[in-house]
């Protein structure tokens, strides 16, 4: 397990930190900078060459995002291009046939086209198998009907992945994958949400009302669903979660600057010991994230199971993430909750991310399962 990179990777690493610092703040979500994103590659990292992707491994696909993270402070982008790519376009990658992969990945990969996944609904959160929008088959067409709520991407996406049930009584085996275009007949986009944090990454419901959808269209054999999505979520939370290493390390570095240059009773703040081991706190939970990152990251690239190592990655990450942000708050004192400095937003963009992709307690689940409890 070598965590050194080589030169072409380190000149990887320093192009996307640079350009990553081009892409501004914006509580938008904007076309040109997601065209800018797709004329980068950020969003076919790990997608095949052949398909219009870099063809990256998930190790420097994650080393990538992190760089994307530290130099660019606006979480929602990132989010946005995270869950397109993650979520969306592997899927398709994986699991759908040289067919279907070569109509929709190409344009994904470049971002002229927006993709989004959706399989959450008002009553099935964790608890995925609750869902009840169906899908039934007409001849060579699947008619589906039901809504998907927490859509990220859906107010603005081209391509949806969407998840629906085709045999209610087969459990695990009873949900099936659709790649649906958004002028389809019967499906129509919600407005977004109004979030606290992630603003330009636009999140909303999705509706399909009789929506007829081409068998060929189908991600995959019917009642695969399931697993095509758990294989995507490995994707997303050893990957997507890189970008809030690279916030980390941002925080890091603005809480070490304030506390050498804010002075209080006649010196900097950083030589009082309330503060200075709050930063050092700071960076080792910033190194542990990382390191727990980069070795499930590993994992999946030998092509085993990164099993535990997925779940004790998502927790380090996102609930330091979380503290990171509450961090800088308190470093910042009156500062820090004033909307103007922007630094509240560290933790704002941070809060969500204990809860997207699974959230905290059912991560620890998986690692309690593990572990044989």
């Amino acid at each position: 397990m070598d965590f050194a990179w080589d030169a072409e990777e380190v000149e990887l690493y320093d192009r996307a930190l640079a350009f990553a610092k081009t892409l501004g703040t914006s509580r938008e979500f904007s076309r040109e900078r997601w065209s800018r994103c797709g004329d980068f590659g950020l969003l076919g990292l790990s997608a095949p060459k052949e398909l219009g992707g870099t063809g990256l491994g998930a190790l420097v696909t994650a080393r990538l995002l992190e760089a994307f993270g530290e130099g660019c402070s606006d979480a929602g982008l990132l989010f946005a291009a995270s869950a397109h790519l993650f979520a969306c376009v592997m899927p398709i990658v994986e699991h759908a046939d040289a067919a279907l992969a070569r109509a929709y990945v190409p344009a994904l990969a470049s971002g002229r086209r927006i993709g989004a996944n959706a399989i959450s609904e008002a009553e099935a959160g964790s608890d995925v198998f609750a869902m009840k929008t169906a899908a039934v088959r007409d001849g060579d067409h699947y008619v589906l009907h039901g809504s998907k709520s927490y859509v990220t991407n859906g107010p603005v996406a081209d391509t949806f992945l969407v998840y629906a049930v085709t045999r209610r009584d087969r459990g695990f085996f009873g949900l099936t994958a659709f790649v649906i275009d958004a002028d389809m007949p019967g499906l129509v986009r919600g407005q977004p949400f109004h979030k606290v944090g992630l603003h330009s990454a636009p999140t909303g419901a999705l509706y399909l009302d009789q929506c007829r959808v081409p068998i060929a269209n189908r991600l995959g054999d019917e009642g695969q669903g399931a697993p095509i999505f758990q294989a995507s979520m490995d994707w997303e939370r050893v990957c997507l979660f890189a970008a809030y290493v690279g916030a980390m390390a941002r925080d890091l570095v603005t809480a070490v600057s304030f506390a050498r240059d804010r002075t209080q009773f006649g010196r900097p703040i950083g030589k009082n010991q309330a503060i200075s081991h709050r930063i050092a706190n700071m960076k080792l939970r910033l190194e542990a994230a990382r390191l727990l990152l980069y070795r499930a990251c590993w994992s999946k690239d030998q092509g085993a199971s990164a099993g535990i190592d997925i779940p004790l990655a998502k927790i380090a990450i996102s609930e330091g993430a979380v503290q990171s942000g509450l961090d800088l708050v308190q470093i910042h004192g009156s500062l820090g909750v004033t909307s103007e400095t922007g630094v509240v937003d560290s933790l704002l963009n941070a809060l969500p991310s204990t809860i997207f992709s699974g959230t905290s307690e059912i991560q620890r689940d998986f690692i309690a399962r593990a572990l044989g409890l």
